[in-house]
């Protein structure tokens, strides 16, 4: 059996989950197309997500399309729940994302286009809602080329767009103006095509050669179509068959996958991508992930039964093959992006921004405490991000949000399922503070020592390029501490540099271990791990930190006459304004905004503009903050 894992993506209310009902639909799966509004879709089953009408969780379900079982994986589209889409990213063989021709290119449109190239994950692009009051076409696909690739090919037309009567007719290479559209862009990426069509053009399989150039991300369809109605559906779902590569594993290999999301019912339950190999019940298997300081930590567990996805949302028990999604039980210990079987499988940093805000939590009942606490660490279970940790200035627990929304999904998740009220205080912005210029330090054991760590450690601190990270590196040889030594001074690198000089985490730095020497059993990892915190200490002070505070690109659309009100709330909201332009009807802004602002503009832009404003905004960078920086908690 040949598994394809595919992921439905767009940017919120583009109709993601109303496609995925309709290829179910389509394929035999569901005897009726279900409504987001009205909660009765497939992937939508948490009662949350049925009450809020949006995914806040991926889901899988699994339909046959010829010989191939697809597993598909609908991801959540509201900017809120990125982490839960960048998890299913990485299991993926090939991708839709969708776009409302109504709506158009969407910030979270381009940010999704974007990592999927990065990826390397062949996309095909479906324009949804066609039979919509304004759907555009030809303007469309000019935004498409110009925002996401000029590598697209329109697989079709729609005729009557805009109305109820809408209808996508698919093109055919055997018209002759589609299949010369479609050699001049394949051409492009083919000097073998390109030669064959100038030698005899009739020979050609335009056919494969797309299906290889969408396999290697060089060229991505394009297809018209509503979820609603089902007219272009076929030609996507034929599109998907002919165009998106199903991967072969070895089932003799050792068993090797990704963990990409952890369910609790009654137990945990892991679902796991299958690389390679299988997995059956009664199977031990080794669990890999990094640990609190980057060193990549090993985790045994028996496995106690198996299920693959088969037929919709239905599994049915066995072993799990090669390609296979399958839920797994018995792993007590597993954990959101473990690798089964290889640490190789383990991700190599985040494709989006971690979250940029945070909020204190506390429980309406103050005997509700230590259960919160535990809730809360069961929470970040199913997603890591939320990071509960205590909160050095209330003392109270703090979580990191993406947005508003995940807040309040946060307070109904923990009220439904663990019957805690609870409150919040306002969203903050999660602050970072970078090295100034470099610096160095050395501590040398013996009668001139700083401290009487028996510890010989050098440090040199280096400023990195923003948005970088922090970096550990060593500058001697691996030999020249024991393992644990070593280890104790990368921790002690980033334990230190959780808290700067004003409280915020230090990043976008290298430190480099320069130095080294100790005394056999005497020198410890404790005498090692201070030391190194000591001399970072004394280097951060040298160096100076300076803070930055996230902030988010935004543009605005405004009916004329209500400008001055949305610019001044703007200014309210310490925007920076790049650019502005009005036509009769419509005015337009856009710039950037830090990221704290942003609900607060959002909340206030419908009462500005009767409702009527178009506002998308998404995360930029961190800038520097003018004025006095603020402190998160001070150093001693």
């Amino acid at each position: 059996m040949s598994f394809l894992n595919l992921g439905i993506l767009a940017h919120v209310d583009a109709g993601k989950t109303s496609l995925t009902e309709r290829l179910l639909f389509d394929a035999g799966i569901i005897d009726r197309v279900g409504s987001v509004d009205s909660g009765s879709t497939q992937t939508d089953s948490m009662e949350l997500e049925r009450r809020r009408g949006i995914t806040i969780q991926s889901a899988v379900v699994a339909f046959r399309l010829g010989g191939t079982t697809v597993n598909l994986i609908d991801t959540p589209g509201h900017t809120d729940f990125i982490a839960e889409v960048e998890r299913a990213l990485r299991v993926l063989d090939g991708a839709v994302l969708v776009v409302s021709a109504v709506e158009g290119v969407q910030a979270q449109t381009r940010v999704l286009f974007r990592t999927l190239e990065r990826l390397g994950v062949p996309t095909l692009l479906f324009v949804n809602k066609v039979d919509r009051r304004g759907a555009r076409e030809a303007g469309l696909l000019d935004d498409l080329a110009s925002m996401l690739s000029p590598n697209l090919l329109p697989m079709g037309t729609v005729e009557a767009i805009g109305t109820g009567d809408a209808r996508a007719v698919p093109f055919a290479f055997t018209d002759r103006a589609f299949a010369d559209r479609a050699a001049d862009l394949l051409s492009a990426g083919s000097d073998e095509f390109l030669a064959a069509y100038l030698d005899d053009p009739g020979t050609l399989d335009y056919d494969a050669e797309l299906a290889a150039q969408v396999r290697t991300g060089q060229v991505h369809p394009v297809y018209f179509g509503s979820a609603v109605t089902g007219t272009g559906a076929a030609a996507l779902t034929e599109g998907i068959r002919r165009y998106l590569p199903v991967p072969q594993g070895d089932p003799e290999a050792e068993a090797v996958g990704t963990v990409f999301k952890v369910e609790h019912v009654g137990q945990k339950i892991a679902y796991v991508r299958m690389r390679a190999g299988r997995i059956a019940p009664r199977d031990a298997l080794t669990a890999y992930r990094r640990g609190e300081y980057g060193a990549v930590e090993e985790h045994e567990g028996k496995v106690t039964a198996v299920e693959v996805f088969d037929h919709g949302t239905a599994t049915v028990p066995g072993e799990a093959g090669p390609g296979s999604i399958a839920k797994v039980k018995g792993l007590s210990d597993i954990r959101i992006g473990d690798a089964i079987g290889s640490p190789d499988g383990l991700a190599g940093g985040g494709l989006f921004t971690p979250p940029t805000l945070e909020t204190v939590v506390r429980p309406a009942d103050p005997n509700d405490r230590v259960p919160l606490n535990r809730a809360l660490l069961s929470l970040a279970e199913r997603d890591p991000l939320v990071d509960p940790h205590l909160d050095e200035l209330s003392e109270e627990m703090a979580v990191r949000l993406y947005g508003e929304v995940q807040k309040e999904v946060v307070a109904s998740l923990l009220d439904e399922e663990f019957g805690i009220g609870v409150e919040f205080e306002e969203t903050r912005a999660i602050h970072v503070e970078r090295p100034v210029k470099p610096a160095s330090a050395l501590h040398e054991m013996g009668q001139w020592a700083q401290t009487t760590n028996v510890a010989t450690v050098g440090l040199r601190l280096e400023p990195g390029e923003p948005g970088s990270g922090l970096h550990y590196g060593l500058e001697v040889e691996r030999g020249s501490l024991t393992r644990a030594l070593r280890n104790a001074v990368e921790e002690g690198v980033f334990a230190y540099l959780r808290r700067g000089l004003y409280g915020w985490a230090v990043t976008d730095c290298k430190v480099w271990l320069t130095a080294t020497g100790y005394i056999g059993r005497t020198s410890t990892a404790a005498h090692f791990r201070d030391t190194t915190m000591y001399l970072l200490d004394v280097m951060l002070r040298e160096s100076g930190t300076v803070v930055c505070e996230p902030v988010n690109r935004f543009h605005v659309e405004f009916p004329a006459g209500t400008g001055n009100a949305v610019l001044k709330t703007l200014g309210e909201a310490r925007a920076d304004i790049k650019g502005q332009f009005s036509t009769e009807t419509t005015g337009y802004v856009s710039g950037f905004l830090p990221t704290e602002a942003v609900h607060g503009v959002e909340r206030r832009l419908p009462g500005l503009t009767e409702g009527l404003a178009l506002f998308t905004t998404e995360f930029e960078e961190y800038r520097p903050v003018f004025g006095p920086p603020p402190r998160r908690g001070q150093r001693a």
